[in-house]
């Protein structure tokens, strides 16, 4: 183990902010210069280097740094021995195949014998192989939505998050090849580094509070059963006794998106005095 452990992250597009949100967010104290290069984490053996989101993947695979972020989309496309080490939880978006809205193909089949124009040729090709369809891949770079219009291409595979630029191009998605997001990738190796370990602990802390609740109510002792049921938990709610026995506080962890239906249902049940705080970490 020489030097500090290095990770790369993506200079700029969807996936910069995000990731530089997640690591401060995990705790690591580093600053940013004007160029954002690279930065030295102050409480942690780790440095940053920021390069182009393509390359993330390529400097992992060849060894010239230890970890990197990037999307499962360009790892997929990576011809390389890369392993997953944790999905992150944003950048989500899909590898679609489109045609133009006024094409008869709306099947994969239909497309043999057609120009596919792509910038993910290696998914692309093994999509069409494991479907049993024989299509020209037209590998592109840039601007693939527009190659129908200009009579590169018969379809597309291209990213999509929202589909609106496919909308404004005229094309119609007709199957999706894999689903992406922002993922931590490492060589095979990589998580034996006693430094990853931890690193990856305290991302995961701050995934898992995502979306959750920290919530305190108090409630008759006979009411746990029934609020029980609405409120488990992690590991099933804490319940604490009370000064008055008849009484109890029962703390858990609920997700967010489900206090509309919880809270309303938590009050039947003879909750009350119900507190809700936000998380930062859940440590497991």
């Amino acid at each position: 183990m020489t030097g500090p452990l290095r990770l790369a992250l993506p200079n700029k597009g969807r996936l910069a902010e995000p990731a530089i949100d997640l690591l401060r967010a995990a705790g690591l104290d580093f600053e940013l210069s004007e160029r954002r290069l690279s930065a030295t984490v102050a409480n942690a053996d780790l440095e940053l280097l920021f390069v182009r989101t393509d390359d993330v993947a390529e400097y992992v695979a060849d060894g010239l740094v230890d970890l990197g972020l990037s999307g499962a989309d360009l790892v997929a496309e990576r011809d390389g021995d890369l392993r997953t080490i944790l999905s992150l939880g944003f950048g989500a978006c899909s590898l679609v195949l489109a045609v133009p809205r006024e094409s008869d193909a709306r099947e994969v089949a239909q497309l043999t014998g057609q120009r596919i124009a792509t910038s993910f040729p290696r998914v692309t090709n093994s999509y069409l192989e494991q479907n049993g369809v024989d299509a020209q891949v037209v590998e592109v770079r840039g601007a693939v939505e527009v190659t129908p219009q200009l009579g590169v291409a018969d379809a597309v595979v291209d990213l999509v998050a929202s589909g609106s630029t496919l909308r404004m191009n005229g094309l119609v998605p007709i199957a999706t090849l894999l689903a992406s997001e922002a993922v931590l990738i490492g060589r095979p190796g990589s998580i034996d580094d006693e430094r990853v370990g931890p690193l990856v602990d305290m991302l995961r802390s701050v995934l898992d509070a995502r979306g959750r609740e920290y919530m305190m109510m108090n409630a008759p002792a006979a009411s746990l059963e029934r609020i029980s049921a609405l409120i488990p938990g992690l590991s099933g709610p804490t319940v604490m006794p009370l000064a008055d026995p008849s009484q109890i506080a029962i703390h858990s962890v609920v997700e967010r998106s489900q206090l509309w239906r919880i809270v309303p249902a938590l009050k039947e049940a003879g909750a009350r005095d119900i507190l809700v705080v936000p998380i930062e970490k859940v440590m497991r």
